[in-house]
C-alpha cells in the first residue's frame, strides 16, 4: 500500500512535469537535443546538389574519383537513464523545497519528456551504492514507476559516491545513451569514472544547489549536524570571516566541479530549490538542439 502522501506528491508531479514536458519550446528542442544524438550509419551513396558538404565521406569519395556522402538514420527510440543521487545532503533544503523533492521533479521533467517521445526511461539512484536499478522502458506507467521508486525510496546509506552509478551506467547500457546525472556534487574522486562514463554515453550533469549553500544567516554560535556522516558541528555564524571563507570553499569546489564537466565536453545546467526549474532545463535543451544542428 502507497502512503498517502506518497499518492498525492505523485499525482502533483505527474501533472506539472507532464504538463512541462508537453510545452511547445521544451518538447521541440528535446526531439532536436536528444533525438538528435541518435543518428545510425545507413549507407554511402553519390553527391547529389543540395546535399550537406560535411557528410563527404573523403574516403569513399577518394576510392571512387566522385563525391560520395555517408547517409545516417535517426533511430527509432533512445534510452535516457536517470542516475539520481539521494544521499543524505539531498534532503537539505532552506526553503519550501528541499534538493531531494527538486531532484525528483527535474528527474519527472526529464523522464515524461522522453516518455512523449516514446524514448525508454530507467533509473539508477545512488548514494555511496547504488541504491535501486530500475531497468529501461517505455511508457507512462513506467515513467510513473521511476517517479514512484525515487519518492518511496528510503536510502541505506547516507553518503556520497557517484562511481557506483556511473559504473552500473556503464555495466548496464549497452548501446550509446542518454544520462542525466542529478546531484548537489558534494563529493570527490569520481572524475576519472565521468570522464570513462562519458566516453561512451552522452552525460548530462544537473547541478542542484540551495542559497543556503553560499549564504548561511547571521544567527550567532549554531549547531549544524553533517546529513552524511551525522556529525554535529558548530560553527560561529556570527562571524563575517567565518561566512565568508565558507562561501570561499563551496564556489571553489562548484567550480572546480563545473571546470571538469567543460573539460570533457559536457552539457550542464545548474537549478536552485529556491527558482523555478523550468527555464533552465528549457535552455539547456536549446543549447543542445542548436549544437546539433550545426
Amino acid at each position: 500500500m502507497i502512503p498517502k502522501e506518497i499518492l498525492k506528491a505523485l499525482r502533483k508531479i505527474e501533472i506539472t512535469s507532464s504538463r512541462l514536458a508537453n510545452e511547445q519550446q521544451l518538447s521541440g528542442n528535446y526531439k532536436s537535443a536528444i533525438l538528435g544524438q541518435g543518428l545510425a550509419f545507413q549507407e554511402v551513396r553519390p553527391y547529389q546538389a543540395g546535399d550537406d558538404v560535411r557528410t563527404i565521406d573523403w574516403n569513399v569519395s577518394a576510392r571512387m574519383n566522385e563525391a560520395f556522402i555517408k547517409v545516417f538514420s535517426e533511430e527509432r527510440e533512445m534510452t535516457v537513464m536517470l542516475i539520481v543521487d539521494v544521499s543524505k545532503s539531498e534532503l537539505f533544503g532552506s526553503t519550501a523545497m528541499s534538493k531531494r523533492r527538486l531532484a525528483t521533479e527535474v528527474a519527472a521533467l526529464c523522464a515524461f519528456s522522453a516518455i512523449s517521445h516514446n524514448d525508454r526511461v530507467g533509473l539508477i539512484a545512488t548514494s555511496d551504492v547504488v541504491e535501486k536499478l530500475v531497468p529501461p522502458q517505455k511508457g507512462k506507467k513506467h515513467g510513473m514507476r521511476v517517479l514512484r521508486e525515487i519518492l518511496e525510496l528510503e536510502p541505506q546509506r547516507r553518503g556520497t559516491d557517484l562511481r557506483p552509478g556511473l559504473e552500473t551506467l556503464m555495466h548496464v547500457a549497452k548501446r550509446r545513451t542518454i544520462a542525466f546525472l542529478i546531484s548537489d556534487f558534494m563529493t570527490e574522486g569520481y572524475e576519472r569514472t565521468l570522464a570513462l562514463a562519458s566516453a561512451r554515453h552522452d552525460i548530462i550533469p544537473i547541478f542542484l544547489t540551495d542559497p543556503r549553500d553560499l549564504e548561511l544567516p547571521n544567527v550567532g554560535l549554531a549547531h549544524f549536524e553533517d546529513l552524511e556522516t551525522g556529525e554535529d558541528i558548530v560553527i560561529d555564524t556570527s562571524s563575517k570571516k567565518v561566512r565568508e571563507a565558507i562561501r570561499a570553499s563551496v564556489l571553489a569546489s562548484r567550480q572546480r566541479q563545473l571546470q571538469g564537466f567543460r573539460k570533457l565536453g559536457l552539457d550542464t545546467v545548474t537549478v536552485s530549490t529556491a527558482e523555478p526549474y523550468f527555464r533552465p532545463l528549457r535552455d539547456l535543451f536549446a543549447r543542445r538542439a542548436k549544437k546539433v544542428s550545426r
